[in-house]
């Protein structure tokens, strides 16, 4: 089983999730179920084949997150004291050479990367040609539009 790499912030967060999914979710639609045998005939029932097919999501995300949890390698950003190069957790800034924008993001797991909150995962194509890098040194990020050159500008 591969080692998913998680923040403690984004542990907790699937481990509350998970909890939601079982505590509060999963009685709902059992509910939802039973309400919908009570009027009678399933073949004909839409209330009963909606009920059943959240039953199967639900229960499904719940065994996505019972085995991502228990694959996750927890690695708090608070605690990497050598920052000399990228690694998972820390922050860092780019600046994309051909138009100069610059871009800040933290390098997370993919349960916990968002792009719009600052955030990218080190399996994204980002994530995989600046992880390693140190301050000042180029590479090439493959996009859909086509790759891009960029600097890391700075390590957080």
């Amino acid at each position: 089983m591969q080692k998913l790499p998680i923040s403690p912030k984004g542990f907790e967060s699937m481990q509350l999730e998970l909890k939601r999914l079982k505590n509060e979710e999963r009685p709902r639609i059992i509910k939802m179920i039973e309400f919908a045998r009570s009027l009678g005939d399933l073949s004909e029932n839409a209330e009963y084949q909606t009920a059943k097919e959240q039953q199967t999501f639900n229960d499904k995300r719940i065994s996505e997150l019972e085995t991502r949890l228990a694959s996750c390698v927890i690695i708090d950003p608070s605690k990497i004291k050598d920052k000399s190069k990228l690694i998972f957790g820390l922050t860092f800034e780019i600046e994309d050479l051909d138009s100069g924008d610059k871009k800040t993001f933290q390098l997370l797991g993919p349960e916990e990367s968002n792009p719009d909150r600052g955030s990218i995962s080190v399996q994204s194509p980002m994530g995989m040609a600046v992880l390693g890098k140190q301050e000042g040194d180029e590479f090439i990020v493959r996009t859909p539009a086509g790759p891009k050159e960029c600097v890391l500008n700075k390590i957080f």
